[in-house]
């Protein structure tokens, strides 16, 4: 899936237009422990979380993932956002629950990971 697709199918806003939305998102993970998500996270993976401080693009990029979605109408500061943009991690912002948003990404196609 990419993630344009992605956008369409949660209605998430995209906040770091200035990516390419024809990256390829490969899975979904929902996570606010980061050492668990250093665990578990994948190469492609959208990253639903809570958090917004730098340690969330720091992991995000080590594990190169596609995208990180802030649920809940949280929002990510604008130093922030252009780090992401550096490294190359879209972040999405949602008005919609974490859950919700996995509902819709599940719905969609999206596997929840890579060996789904």
């Amino acid at each position: 899936m990419t993630l344009q697709r992605l956008i369409e199918i949660t209605g998430a806003e995209n906040v770091t237009p200035e990516l390419p939305t024809s990256t390829e998102v490969s899975c979904g993970y929902t996570c606010d422990l980061l050492s668990w998500v250093m665990a578990h996270g994948k190469k492609g993976m959208a990253w639903i979380t809570v958090q917004t401080h730098m340690n969330v693009i720091a992991v995000a990029s080590l594990m190169e993932m596609s995208a990180v979605i802030l649920p809940e109408g949280i929002t990510m500061e604008e130093p922030l956002l252009e780090k992401a943009r550096e490294e190359g991690v879209a972040v999405l912002q949602s008005k919609k629950s974490a859950y919700a948003l996995c509902a819709l990404m599940e719905k969609g196609g999206l596997p929840a990971d890579t060996d789904a």
